[in-house]
């Protein structure tokens, strides 16, 4: 077997966590940790890096509670 120059393996997966509204909270994995990113739309709201993928879910439950939250302030009933 003929050896090259090294290849970038990327082992990045995403993987979405939960939705409310227009606004996603996603897990990056990756062989060192994994990113915790919360988006609307297109823009980055929150991007934070956990070693331990336990951490990043419990994280995860709370700012899922605090956007739920705001969603329902933001849409106030006529």
């Amino acid at each position: 077997m003929k050896r090259g120059a090294p290849r970038a393996v990327s082992n990045d997966e995403s993987r979405e966590l939960w939705r409310v509204g227009d606004i996603t909270c996603l897990m990056i994995s990756c062989c060192s940790g994994a990113e915790l990113q919360v988006r609307r739309n297109d823009e980055m709201l929150v991007c934070e890096l956990y070693p331990m993928k336990s951490d990043l879910h419990e994280r995860a439950r709370e700012l899922r509670t605090q956007y739920e939250g705001t969603q329902s302030v933001q849409r106030p009933q006529s």
